[in-house]
């Protein structure tokens, strides 16, 4: 990185040459210099939905696939904020999914 001996800004090249891109003030740009940017992406681990079910509470509801009684609840909010809330199930023997509206 280079600065402007005379504002000690930072000079940017252009054309060959080190501008600073305060004042404009010059300087030829030695060999050796050269801009070098890398970027890298980076791997992530996405948790799996199954393991959050353990940190619901639980209902009961009965399940429309296996008959079980029991179920995770939560609630989220799909329509405009002056709408009620839909509260969503998870059997907790088959992992089927439903909803219901108030």
């Amino acid at each position: 990185m280079e600065f402007c001996p005379q504002c000690k800004s930072m000079m940017m090249p252009k054309d060959g040459m080190m501008v600073c891109r305060k004042c404009g003030h010059k300087l030829p740009k030695a060999n050796s210099e050269s801009l070098v940017s890398k970027t890298e992406q980076l791997s992530r681990i996405v948790p799996v939905l199954e393991q959050e079910s353990a940190g619901l509470p639980t209902t009961t509801a009965r399940c429309p696939e296996c008959g079980n009684n029991v179920a995770y609840w939560w609630l989220r909010q799909l329509r405009s904020a002056d709408e009620s809330e839909v509260r969503f199930f998870r059997c907790t023997k088959c992992s089927n999914t439903w909803r219901e509206y108030d």
